[in-house]
């Protein structure tokens, strides 16, 4: 008799060994560096231990994300720079692992350190409380002063140092969302529908879906809620010419191509074969033929130029510092500069004036960032606005009423963790005069 997936969850939680234990160490080791993005050297690590199954690699997960959100604050309590101690210490801090469970992991020496650590450790907690910034570079808690009040600036960070949330987005040219969460809801999944996005289902626990059928066959993508939301502020209708500018691995374009119901003409542009090429098996599954992925050299390929001013509608989601996504992506908050931004801003604004070359007499664009600071989003388009006077800053929320969106955050679409859960995100929608 076949066990349900249901059954399986509720079996009794795993013992974990000394074994498990090095290896989120080395990996820790090796997420310290910051010289590559922690989903990177995720992968990087279990193709060099092929022998860790799926909880193991789950814990390992786990533990090395939940040291990047509190490296600071970490560091400062433990007073260390050993992996194995550090491993120790995310274990009984931040993943609440009783102290007896995880001294059984260690050698004498550093059982007797973690017991010390943690007889200690509410004294210092008590002592850290007060430093507001405790897991926030100090460019970084200086730049989000300027943008956020005290209460915004302190609730945004300590949401950075939570699990971001696990979400699904239906592809309705395969099924419906009522379908989705049946069939998820009957295997045992707790799944429920996102609170904003129309197509969106928010996964809860830490399930391991990246074999499910329904991904596997298209039916189903993981993106974000607040990247889902895009699609009903770009809008495109069937039958006009759409381009994604900077389509990375196509969640958005996959979108837009559904909105579509595959039909019209949509252009993905990426500078990145890399990138791509990631699209093409999810473009497989999807369904969709009206997609045209087009590697370009730059924001001036000539490329774009032989489609000068003939897009009904151009979505510019535009590289940033990713500060919207440090519940995922905590790494990207230990490498943020104030120079990087400048670098960013500027090739922001370069890709956005390029971007609207496209855009047709009363067409659209939409410029997106996964970023919550308003150099990357309020001045870009502010600035955009000044230069091109054609253009004009069109409602959001006027946009996900039509959609039947349940969201007002004003003009533009503006999203914080701590008040929406969801990541961070910002997109204007912009239009050119008739």
């Amino acid at each position: 008799m076949k066990t349900s997936l249901k059954s399986k969850a509720q079996k009794a939680e795993p013992t974990w060994r000394p074994y498990h234990l090095h290896a989120l160490a080395e990996a820790i080791r090796r997420a310290e560096t910051l010289l590559y993005p922690a989903d990177s050297v995720l992968r990087q690590f279990f193709r060099e231990h092929p022998a860790l199954g799926q909880r193991d690699r789950g814990f390992v997960a786990e533990g090395m994300f939940a040291y990047l959100r509190r490296r600071r604050s970490l560091k400062a309590l433990t007073q260390t720079t050993k992996p194995k101690r550090l491993a120790l210490a995310v274990l009984v801090r931040e993943l609440g692992h009783p102290l007896r469970e995880a001294a059984a992991l260690a050698d004498d020496t550093d059982r007797e350190w973690l017991t010390n650590f943690d007889a200690h450790r509410q004294a210092s907690e008590a002592l850290l409380s007060d430093i507001d910034n405790a897991d926030v570079p100090d460019e970084l808690w200086a730049r989000l002063g300027g943008d956020h009040d005290a209460a915004n600036r302190t609730q945004l960070a300590q949401a950075w140092m939570q699990p971001a949330p696990f979400d699904l987005r239906v592809n309705v040219m395969k099924t419906t969302r009522d379908g989705a969460l049946t069939a998820l809801s009957s295997e045992g999944w707790q799944v429920e529908p996102t609170p904003y996005s129309p197509l969106g289902i928010r996964v809860h626990g830490r399930p391991m879906l990246a074999h499910h059928p329904w991904l596997a066959d298209g039916r189903l993508e993981v993106q974000s809620e607040s990247s889902q939301l895009v699609g009903w502020l770009v809008a495109p209708r069937r039958s006009e010419m759409v381009a994604d500018f900077c389509a990375g691995a196509g969640g958005k374009t996959l979108l837009l191509g559904m909105l579509m119901r595959s039909q019209g003409r949509l252009y993905a542009f990426d500078v990145s074969d890399k990138r791509l090429k990631k699209l093409t098996p999810r473009l497989a599954r999807s369904g969709l033929s009206n997609v045209h992925p087009q590697r370009i050299d730059s924001e001036r390929d000539a490329k774009l130029k032989r489609l000068s001013g003939k897009m009904d509608r151009v979505l510019v989601d535009a590289p940033c510092t990713g500060t919207g996504t440090l519940q995922r992506n905590p790494d990207l908050k230990w490498r943020y500069s104030e120079t990087g931004l400048a670098e960013l801003i500027a090739k922001q604004a370069a890709i956005l004036a390029a971007a609207a070359r496209l855009v047709k007499p009363g067409g659209r664009l939409v410029y997106a960032t996964c970023s919550v600071l308003s150099a990357e989003n309020e001045t870009i388009v502010s600035q955009f606005l000044d230069a091109h006077t054609a253009f004009s800053l069109q409602s959001a929320s006027e946009a996900l009423v039509r959609a039947q969106v349940p969201l007002d955050t004003g003009d533009t679409l503006k999203l914080l963790p701590h008040q929406h859960h969801t990541d961070g995100f910002f997109a204007a929608v912009l239009k050119c005069r008739d």
